[in-house]
C-alpha cells in the first residue's frame, strides 16, 4: 500500500486546500479496475477520457455531469432471446460499472463519442475572464517632498 504525506505542501499554499483534500481522498480511496480508462491532454486546454466499453451498446452507457463530478455507468441489458447458444467460459466482462472523475474548477464536457469499444469523452477547461490572472500595478506612496538646491541655499 502506497501513502503520500501531503502535509509539507499545506504550509506553502494559500487557497488549495480542496487540491490536496482530493489527492488525499483519491490515495486513501481504493478505485476499481475496471472499466480500465486513459486520461490524455488534447490540447492547452482540452482534455479526453477513454474509457475500455466493450460489449456495450450507446443506450446502456450513461454520462452525467454534476458541478464538478462525471459519472459514467454502465449496465448490461439482459439479452435472453434463446439465440445464442450456452456460454462456456466468459472471459469478457459485461458486469455493470461506475466510474466517477473529479473535474477541476472551470472543466466542462464538450461531447462524448462511443468508437471501436472505447467511449471518449472530450473536456475543455474555459476560464471566465474574471478568474484569469491580471496585471496588479505597483505605485507608491504620497511622494516626499524633493529639495532642490536652490531651496536648500
Amino acid at each position: 500500500m502506497r501513502t503520500f504525506d501531503l502535509t509539507p505542501f499545506y504550509r506553502s499554499t494559500v487557497g488549495f486546500d480542496r487540491l490536496f483534500s482530493l489527492l488525499d481522498q483519491t490515495a486513501s480511496e481504493s478505485s476499481p479496475g475496471y472499466p480500465p480508462y486513459n486520461i490524455e491532454r488534447t490540447g492547452e486546454n482540452n482534455f479526453r477520457i477513454s474509457v475500455a466499453v466493450s460489449g456495450f451498446s450507446q443506450n446502456e452507457i450513461s454520462i452525467v455531469a454534476k458541478e464538478n463530478t462525471l459519472t459514467i455507468k454502465g449496465e448490461k441489458v439482459a439479452n435472453d432471446d434463446g439465440k445464442q447458444g450456452e456460454v462456456l467460459y466468459r472471459g469478457i466482462a459485461s458486469r455493470a460499472f461506475e466510474r466517477q472523475f473529479q473535474l477541476a474548477d472551470f472543466v466542462q464536457v464538450k461531447n462524448a463519442s462511443l468508437e471501436n469499444g472505447l467511449l471518449h469523452v472530450d473536456l475543455v477547461r474555459e476560464i471566465p475572464e474574471a478568474a484569469k490572472p491580471r496585471q496588479i500595478p505597483i505605485t507608491s506612496s504620497a511622494a516626499a517632498p524633493q529639495v532642490t538646491e536652490k531651496a536648500a541655499a
